[in-house]
């Protein structure tokens, strides 16, 4: 079973309520990938995730916050912090040490095979995808695959 690092836009498009055409696709994308395709995964979030989705001004806290329920947690190390402060000097991650960068450097200090996000700005990029596995090398590192649910529905098919 593979190990996917789930990142707090995949909660939040699960319980969306947005109707426009991408927030509709996303709402119905990571739905489907939770119902078929969560069981196929070890899954994993961390302290990040649950902080983000516990804000008092987070739409449908509790419904997102249901969802991660026996979900693995994943610890925030000295190791995972480090990481991030150095994802974010090599202008991979914004400032500051969270959000973003420690999910980044959580799925990558811990191993996960995939890092599932909808933030194309930050994550799922595809421009900084050889950047990343530049800084990691350097570092001895493999990061995961950063996807979107109907990518990795579409690898775990093939």
């Amino acid at each position: 079973m593979a190990q996917v690092y789930l990142e707090t836009s995949f909660f939040s498009a699960c319980v969306g309520t947005r109707q426009d055409a991408r927030s509709v696709y996303w709402r119905e994308t990571s739905n489907e990938w939770w119902s078929t395709q969560a069981v196929r995964h070890e899954l994993f979030i961390s302290p990040e995730v649950l902080a983000e989705l516990s804000a008092p001004t987070f739409p449908r806290r509790d419904a997102a916050l249901d969802m991660l329920r026996g979900l693995t947690m994943l610890e925030v190390t000295s190791e995972v912090l480090g990481f991030a402060d150095i994802l974010i000097r090599e202008k991979l991650m914004p400032t500051p040490v969270a959000g973003d960068a420690i999910h980044l450097a959580a799925a990558t200090i811990h191993g996960m095979d995939y890092l599932l996000s909808w933030n194309v700005k930050h994550l799922a990029n595809p421009n900084k995808r050889d950047h990343l596995a530049a800084v990691c090398l350097r570092l001895g590192l493999i990061p995961p695959l950063i996807v979107t649910p109907d990518l990795l529905e579409n690898t775990e098919n093939e």
